[in-house]
């Protein structure tokens, strides 16, 4: 694991350095918490989620996805 320091841009953005994009993919999920943002890589097994809530009857996935996140 490594830290790294960045500094957003005068447009709001960080870069995902090229070795991290290489290796995960081009396509991220960000996650936004009250003190922090994450930024996992997208082709992650999401399936590691699927017994984390109790869902009394199948939802939209918007929905599911919000309610996986808060538990996270």
């Amino acid at each position: 694991m490594g830290i790294d320091v960045k500094k957003l841009d005068r447009h709001g953005r960080i870069v995902i350095p090229k070795e991290w994009r290489e290796k995960h993919g081009d396509e991220v999920i960000v996650l936004v918490f009250d003190d922090r943002v994450e930024i996992l890589p997208r082709r992650g097994n999401v399936m590691r989620f699927a017994d984390s809530i109790e869902v009394e009857e199948l939802r939209e996935w918007e929905e599911m996805r919000d309610e996986l996140y808060e538990v996270r």
